[in-house]
């Protein structure tokens, strides 16, 4: 196994530590909320960095292998699912009194369908040796995991050592606000998919 796939196989490794750091943190005390957030925050920041330097080392060092083609694509998506379903589960308290998921559950069932879809595409794609370019949705998408990834880390961090009183809901609905756009994006970018699929009839000689 070369480099980046090892890397890849890391990226894997820290999600499952990362759900550990959920679990931890949700334990209840400060001293579990504090550990708990300390070690989802490691594990995101060895996560992204791996996903970042693989794809670069591949490319860069001509390592890409049918092996890396779907372990990076099954491994972004174990990770932001992972991320996303432990956001779903963060409740947080609302100084109107309300507690709120910090994201909402109809966006993580849109953005798993997704997911899921896409995956299954790729893999009948795979069969007949064909991949479909990303999309401008598909990019935007990316970039939008990212930052609410990120925006999410960050509250959730803050909320664990300083408590935000007040500006937490100002926060917390704009986290909300980019929740909504990736799943939106999320959803644009499966269904352009699915057209340039069918439009170019790749998968047109399949048997039932």
């Amino acid at each position: 196994m070369n480099l980046p796939n090892k890397l890849t196989v890391l990226r894997l490794i820290m999600v499952p530590v990362f759900f550990i750091g959920f679990l931890v943190r949700g334990a209840g005390g400060s001293g579990f909320v504090i550990g708990g957030t300390i070690l989802m925050v490691i594990c995101y920041i060895i996560a992204e960095l791996t996903d970042l330097l693989d794809g670069k080392i591949a490319r860069k060092n001509n390592l890409v292998t049918d092996l890396g083609k779907v372990l990076d694509p099954f491994a972004d998506t174990l990770s932001h699912l992972t991320f996303f379903v432990c956001f779903m589960g963060s409740m947080i308290a609302l100084p109107s009194g309300k507690s709120m998921a910090l994201m909402p559950s109809w966006a993580f069932i849109i953005i798993m369908w997704r997911e899921f879809g896409i995956l299954f595409i790729r893999m009948l794609l795979m069969r007949k040796g064909k991949a479909m370019p990303a999309n401008w949705f598909g990019k935007s998408k990316t970039v939008l995991y990212a930052i609410t990834t990120l925006l999410s880390i960050a509250f959730l961090t803050s909320d664990a050592f300083v408590p935000m009183g007040r500006g937490v809901e100002i926060c917390y609905w704009i986290i909300y606000g980019f929740f909504s756009l990736s799943a939106l994006a999320s959803l644009m970018s499966f269904i352009v998919y699915i057209k340039d699929v069918f439009k170019s009839k790749i998968l047109s000689d399949m048997t039932r």
